[in-house]
């Protein structure tokens, strides 16, 4: 077989270069050097360039550059983290501090409570709809079906980082008004990082490296968000196993859990140099009993907290699914969204900011406190309802302005559940998981005060009850919630890595494991599932929960329009009108149209190498003559179902994959092709 460097006339092509290149050489030592253009500074330059080649090779000696690329996408999204939370809080306390500047005029105060988060709220969606649509919601679901496989590059862009960010900033300011978060639009803000550094890195690395390199930075973004969310990095890469991926591969761990270190440290250190701590601590630090954490009979407690928190979970995502529904059947809802989002977005959170209002129902709400002031005082570790309680803590004050924070306790779980529900239809960047872990934990504090007070009431035969924490219920139901709503186990460790109380491991995770159990009976979507089915996100898993027969439906049913193939002894212009009518890097090749025997395949870069060759030495030969034709490793078979096909490809990394019988072209399947199955399953949906 003759390559294309061995084709007739190269020899004579050759001495031509050759003779080129010295006519080249003589002109340029026969040329003036008062015409060649002089660079300033070059030896500045060059010795510049010498010290940047030695400093590269001495980090390549220590590590490969792909690792300083991880511990710089750790510590960016720790700083991006950082200066999130420091706006947020500015703008918190100057609302806080307006509000009680007006303290003694109920009209004035009624218009701050409700205008400055009505503002914010359409600010944010205002702003997201005219600069960048893709950065409204939470950006998981489109950061899963990224790590999927499936390209949208339109969800990495600058101007979406840009618009993320400040958009969450305003979202975060409006408090627990509207009761929502950051976790999910930092996640997606991390991922769009480390796809900047995985171009940086590809630049840098030589070689094959390129292409592994790229794929890890954006499976270790995925779970750097979380871990710089709240310095909890084996959580971090937990959650982003269990949620993010739907197949993580062993190489990812330990890049994933250095780059969330990295994070984490960065984060922490950032809350000690502003004066948030004096060491490196917990994020919410609470005062457990250490002695007796826990009586071994409360351990039937904390499973039948696990399973009433994953009964509210199915209550709750049922709301959610038909909310989801009904926004996109409805044609009131639908115009309302095309064109007046910032509207809609105003007038949801002014209605929550009237239901808040301290001076009316919000005093049973505990309105005036912030997410992680709730969060702190529902994992106080005091009981409550004991007669000996000191409730001089303003934020346990809060709890207790309506005369029982029992009552208080009730009135949050009913009223922030279908608020919660309602604010998921906000058209703006905003997070949902601590809204999930603080409902969670209040619903545990419930039932531990419940625990504590009957155990205070039995009299003698419960003075060994008197010891019941609450504050473990609390963080054991939180665990639980989030758990129950997302399909992971990760929240329980994330909720010991966010308290450091390790006494509670076994309740917490007892308690996670039986909501899952029930929230995940009858094949029930997640929350994330079931905002990727609204969206119509091509990503298999969540279709799949909601209708699992589609992952039995076969390959050869679904091809779409037969692919561009060439024959063996294809000449140019058929190889020509191939690379014409297809993209694909990999072309099928049979030995005949009428036989259609697949034989392999060619790389399209040989294709037109052979063309230019074509062109400029009127090659006679046939395709197979000039270039190797590749065998295919793996081959499908139209019974093949899309399930497999889709692990396949995720999992061998292979971009095509060819469908035969009995070897005979049946079509190609790419990740494309992949994404146009999937879109329209998810129509069947």
């Amino acid at each position: 077989m003759r390559r294309l460097d061995e084709a007739p006339g190269s020899q004579t092509v050759r001495q031509n270069s050759d003779l080129d290149e010295e006519n080249q050489s003589e002109t340029s030592h026969n040329t003036s050097p008062l015409i060649v253009p002089m660079k300033p500074c070059q030896q500045t330059r060059a010795n510049v360039k010498v010290w940047l080649l030695k400093l590269r090779s001495g980090m390549e000696a220590v590590g490969g550059m792909e690792w300083y690329g991880y511990a710089a996408l750790g510590m960016l999204t720790a700083i991006l983290s950082f200066l999130i939370d420091l706006n947020v809080t500015k703008l918190q306390r100057a609302h806080q501090w307006l509000y009680m500047k007006l303290e003694g005029n109920s009209l004035l105060q009624f218009f701050c409570w409700t205008l400055y988060p009505t503002c914010l709220c359409a600010l944010a969606a205002s702003f997201s709809h005219n600069i960048c649509p893709f950065s409204t919601g939470s950006g998981i679901p489109e950061v899963r079906t990224m790590l999927a496989g499936i390209e949208m590059p339109l969800y990495l862009s600058l101007t979406n980082m840009f618009t993320k960010f400040l958009g969450v900033i305003c979202t975060l300011a409006a408090g627990s008004t509207v009761f929502l978060g950051k976790v999910g639009p930092f996640v997606h803000l991390s991922t769009m990082i480390g796809a900047y550094l995985r171009n940086l890195c590809c630049l840098v690395n030589d070689g094959d490296d390129k292409d592994r390199v790229g794929g890890e930075m954006q499976v270790v973004a995925a779970a750097v968000g979380v871990a710089s969310c709240f310095g909890a990095p084996i959580s971090g890469v937990l959650f982003s196993v269990e949620v993010m991926c739907s197949h993580f591969a062993l190489r990812h761990y330990c890049p994933c859990f250095f780059s969330a270190a990295c994070g984490a440290l960065m984060f922490r250190l950032f809350s000690v140099l502003s004066g948030n701590g004096e060491t490196l601590q917990a994020l919410f630090t609470t005062n457990f009993p250490t002695t007796l954490p826990f009586r071994p009979l409360e351990i039937l407690l904390f499973a039948l907290l696990g399973l009433l928190s994953g009964a509210v979970s199915c209550v709750f995502l049922f709301c959610h699914r038909w909310i989801l529904c009904f926004t996109k059947t409805n044609s009131v809802f639908i115009k309302m969204m095309t064109a007046e989002k910032g509207l809609y977005s105003g007038m949801v959170a002014f209605i929550l900011a009237c239901l808040t209002f301290p001076e009316s129902a919000g005093q049973y709400m505990a309105s005036k406190l912030t997410m992680k002031q709730l969060l702190t005082s529902l994992l106080d570790s005091s009981q409550w309802t004991a007669p000996s309680h000191n409730a001089s803590v303003q934020p346990l004050i809060e709890w207790s302005s309506s005369g029982s924070p029992v009552l208080s306790l009730v009135v949050f779980l009913l009223m922030k559940m279908w608020m919660f529900i309602l604010v998921c239809t906000l058209p703006l960047p905003a997070g949902y998981f601590m809204q999930m872990f603080v409902y969670g934990a209040a619903l545990g504090r419930l039932l531990g005060e419940g625990v504590a007070y009957v155990s205070s009431a039995g009299g003698t035969s419960g003075r060994q009850w008197l010891s019941v924490n609450p504050g473990g219920y609390a963080l054991a139901g939180a665990a639980a919630f989030s758990g129950s709503m997302t399909h992971s186990v990760s929240p329980a460790l994330l909720a010991i890595e966010l308290t450091g109380q390790f006494s509670h491991v076994v309740p917490i995770l007892l308690a996670t494991l039986l909501a899952n159990a029930v929230a995940r009976s009858g094949h029930r979507p997640s929350f994330y599932d079931a905002l990727s089915i609204s969206k119509r996100l091509p990503h298999l898993p969540s279709l799949l929960k909601a209708c699992p027969s589609l992952g039995s439906k076969s390959v050869g049913q679904l091809l779409g329009v037969k692919s561009v193939q060439l024959q063996e002894a294809a000449g140019p212009e058929e190889v020509r009108h191939a690379v014409n009518t297809c993209i694909s890097t990999q072309i099928p090749v049979v030995d005949s149209h009428d036989l259609e025997i697949l034989l392999g395949f060619v790389h399209r870069s040989d294709l037109l190498m052979f063309l230019r060759c074509s062109k400029t030495e009127a090659l006679e030969e046939y395709m197979h003559e000039v270039f190797p034709i590749y065998p295919n490793s793996v081959l499908l078979s139209p019974h093949t179902t899309i399930l497999e096909v889709h692990s396949i490809l995720s999992v061998t990394g292979i971009q095509t994959l060819f469908v035969t019988d009995r070897g005979r072209l049946l079509g190609l399947i790419t990740w494309s092709e992949m994404k146009r199955i999937i879109e329209d399953l998810a129509k069947e949906i």
